[in-house]
């Protein structure tokens, strides 16, 4: 349990640890707030507390509830914690006969504006769980009770995914980096966009060369949730 009486920048310095950052430039870079801020709020420096979009983004990178960081009350909530309440129905490794391969959850995911936390639902139309091989996943060190498989939708990923194509989610993966693909939860709806980095911001990119039509979007604090990283695709195109 986490008492309420800790100070913002005592339960910071605890989430940080418990998110394995182990310097204050490596969550600058995660959360997109400076390192100077970090250093503010860690330190205790300022007549004012913390902006609400700057807790915000902390609180998405060190993967803990806004009203945890913020005011110290509610769950602490880390995002893919196995002490949370699970949010999809565990993994099962394929049938004896067959070792070669996990079975992983198909899903639509059911999202809330602002909520880190998400719910799923099993994807019926061609099939609730796909199979993926074992010696892959346990080579790239995978828990796969963390990967999820979802289905792709519209044309702004072109030609890098197209409409239809299935993508795994590892869902304990929600480090930012540059130049990567990921899922998130923008205003409440699930997008697959790939992150950049430009002018101190991170911005959700389309691959489609069309980009007056799937134009770039910041991303930041509560409006932009990282779901997971995107670690594989399958796709029917050739």
């Amino acid at each position: 349990m986490y008492s309420p009486s800790m100070d913002i920048s005592t339960r910071l310095n605890e989430a940080m640890k418990a998110a394995g950052y182990d310097s204050q430039s490596a969550l600058a870079r995660a959360s997109g707030i400076p390192q100077p801020t970090i250093n503010r709020i860690l330190n205790g420096v300022g007549k004012k507390g913390p902006e609400t979009h700057t807790l915000a983004a902390l609180a998405v990178a060190c993967h803990v509830s806004f009203e945890w960081l913020h005011e110290g009350t509610g769950r602490r909530e880390r995002h893919g914690a196995p002490a949370t309440a699970p949010r999809f129905t565990p993994v099962e490794v394929a049938r004896d006969e067959d070792d070669r391969f996990y079975r992983i959850d198909k899903v639509r995911l059911r999202l809330s504006a602002g909520i880190s936390g998400f719910a799923v639902e099993p994807e019926t139309h061609d099939g609730s769980t796909i199979s993926i091989p074992r010696d892959w996943a346990d080579r790239n060190g995978y828990d796969p009770q963390y990967l999820i498989g979802i289905t792709v939708k519209g044309e702004s990923m072109e030609p890098s995914l197209y409409e239809d194509d299935l993508v795994i989610i590892n869902t304990a993966d929600t480090r930012l980096v540059d130049g990567l693909v990921y899922a998130f939860n923008y205003e409440g709806e699930p997008v697959v966009k790939r992150l950049v980095r430009d002018a101190g911001q991170w911005w959700l990119t389309s691959d489609n060369p069309d980009q007056r039509k799937y134009h770039r979007k910041v991303c930041r604090g509560a409006d932009c949730i990282v779901i997971g990283r995107v670690v594989r695709k399958e796709s029917d195109r050739i």
